[in-house]
């Protein structure tokens, strides 16, 4: 029906018949004249229906927004003082011969340049998808997986699929279920991951295996994560955690020049989780930030201030400080903000010290706590933090996990307040994260990867006697905050697994039975493999500097986990409801 999209007829083609196809962007009546700015995925162009021609004109003043025509004519060049160089056929115009309405529209919901709350886009989704913001995103989307799936296959990775109907087993979050119609009362799981199935291929002998896959959680919604995602699932045998991050490296390169056209340096930077949470407060960090936390816990454990001593003193306990520049120009009533926000995060309070004068330690410092402290401490601190003139540093003291909460969402507060997170991308790995952790509500130990993660011990008898000393061979890829994806070196021994299982309290008859089919089939042989996953949605989100992966999804869930175009979930009829062995409750069901 076409010969040309509309960003492809240009001055090569004047006078030369053309047909377009496609939406109806803006429609002018120009005294007599009519303009049709006609829309496809690939751009614009500007059709004119002169008057005369009068059944062609009756048509065009029949024509509104939105509605899917094809036109046929020849291009000719536009006024120089009416070129449109915004657009690729911005020279040229296509003076219509012939005009055909393949489909009607009624009046949309809304324009694409109005200010539409995120509700009527979702409810409006088919619309909201025509805009040129959405068509951009989900095109690179497009770009991007394509680029994925053909550098693996360069390095000799195999795209293989795994089951989407499942076994439910305990990887974190809540599992989605579907009952079984054939095997009632019985249940399969929607994966969280094919976390299970691709180390059983690495069990096989496919050695490199990747999938661009679905995946399901039900866990509380937020602007980057959804109950449906897709990730981009990676494993691989006879590997070692440097091969693996440099692989990844080398992709990342790849994607962010052919793409955005941005270089990324090697080896990307690497720190370790313990490190992060001292530095940054996160063990997803934005380095964008140009400040940091210092732990200072080594200068005041012999001061005379018990607030700050005796924690410094303790372990599993510390004194760290967060030195904001001048160029923030925190007022007072900032730092009073500032200090509520803290309590909200569990602190009792927020010292600080304004520095007004460093080079004056009796009248340049204003602050209710230096008359706590010696001189000779106050000097070592603002040496420790680079403190200079016009800085504010605000404190923090208690256990480690509370410093790290308060300062390093105060960290990122202030950035973001005050415009100080530089316009840049800044990748970092995460590495050796903690084996485990505790669970504060169940009271049991839990792993902050997966179970399958290989833990570092001198001695096996280590995972029983001593996990909270434990770390992991484990890493992440965090992009301006935000964990694009994890990974780790896996468990390939049964007795290794098995004291995994054990420490997070499962006992026998639970590990098989939800983790049995696993174990038998590493009986037959597991090679060394390790691998990773990225949320692709995130990685464009980041990629399309979107504040939420909904941009980037073509019909995504609202925060309720809901589509608001299809009104899933919904009830369903009591016929299917008996048919899958299920009772109901609800009386206003359906037959």
């Amino acid at each position: 029906m076409r010969t040309y999209y509309c960003n492809e007829i240009n001055e090569s083609l004047v006078e030369q018949e053309v047909q377009v196809c496609g939406w109806v962007n803006k429609i002018r009546d120009h005294g007599g004249v009519i303009f049709i700015d006609l829309r496809d995925i690939k751009g614009l162009v500007q059709i004119v229906v002169n008057p005369d021609d009068p059944i062609l004109f009756k048509i065009a003043e029949s024509i509104r927004s939105e509605f899917i025509i094809s036109a046929t004519g020849l291009p000719r060049l536009r006024p120089p003082e009416s070129e449109n160089l915004k657009i690729d056929s911005g020279k040229v115009e296509i003076v219509s011969s012939k005009i055909k309405i393949l489909s009607i529209a009624e009046t949309p919901p809304f324009q694409f340049n109005d200010d539409v709350n995120e509700d009527n886009r979702l409810k409006y989704r088919v619309h909201d998808l025509k805009s040129e913001k959405m068509q951009k995103n989900l095109m690179l989307r497009s770009s991007v997986a394509n680029l994925i799936r053909k550098f693996l296959q360069e390095s000799e990775f195999l795209e293989m699929e795994t089951p989407v109907l499942t076994k439910a087993t305990p990887e974190g979050a809540r599992d989605y279920l579907v009952p079984s119609r054939v095997n009632q009362g019985q249940f399969y799981a929607l994966p969280q991951s094919p976390q299970l199935f691709k180390q059983m291929l690495m069990m096989s002998g496919y050695e490199k295996y990747y999938q661009i896959a679905k995946c399901f959680r039900d866990e509380d919604l937020r602007a980057d994560r959804q109950p449906e995602f897709t990730q981009l699932d990676m494993e691989m045998s006879f590997v070692n955690e440097d091969k693996i991050i440099n692989l990844i490296e080398r992709l990342f390169v790849k994607i962010f020049k052919d793409i955005l056209k941005i270089d990324i340096s090697l080896p990307i930077y690497r720190i370790t989780y313990s490190e992060s949470m001292d530095r940054f407060g996160s063990d997803r960090p934005d380095l964008r930030i140009p400040f940091e936390i210092k732990n200072i816990s080594s200068i005041l454990g012999g001061c005379g201030f018990k607030v700050f001593s005796d924690p410094a003193g303790k372990a599993g306990s510390k004194v760290s400080a967060l030195c904001i520049p001048s160029s923030a120009k925190l007022s007072r009533k900032d730092i009073d903000g500032y200090t509520d926000f803290a309590i909200s995060k569990g602190s009792q309070g927020l010292a600080y010290i304004k520095c007004n004068d460093v080079n004056d330690l009796e009248k340049g410092l204003q602050s209710p706590i230096v008359k706590f402290l010696d001189t000779k401490i106050i000097k070592e601190i603002l040496i420790n933090v680079n403190a200079k003139n016009g800085d504010i540093i605000f404190f923090s003291a208690g256990k480690e996990d509370l410093v790290n909460t308060i300062l390093g969402s105060l960290r990122n507060k202030i950035a973001e307040d005050k415009n100080l997170i530089e316009d840049s991308w800044k990748f970092v790995w995460i590495t050796d994260f903690p084996m485990f952790e505790h669970d504060v509500e169940t009271k049991k130990w839990k792993c902050l990867h997966h179970p399958f993660t290989m833990p570092k011990f001198n001695n096996k008898s280590d995972i029983l006697n001593a996990p909270e000393k434990l770390l992991s061979h484990s890493y992440d890829l965090v992009l301006n905050g935000t964990e694009l994806g994890g990974g780790s070196i896996r468990i390939n021994n049964i007795d290794i697994q098995n004291s995994v299982f054990k420490v997070l309290g499962l006992d026998d008859q639970e590990i098989k039975s939800q983790f049995g089919f696993f174990l038998d089939a590493m009986k037959y042989g597991c090679p060394p493999h390790g691998g990773i996953a990225f949320g692709l949605d995130r990685i464009i989100m980041l990629m399309t500097k979107s504040n939420s992966i909904r941009e980037v999804i073509a019909f995504p869930k609202t925060q309720t986990a809901s589509c608001s175009l299809t009104g899933a979930p919904a009830t369903i009829s009591k016929t299917q409801i008996s048919d899958l062995g299920l009772k109901h409750t609800n009386k206003d069901l359906k037959k």
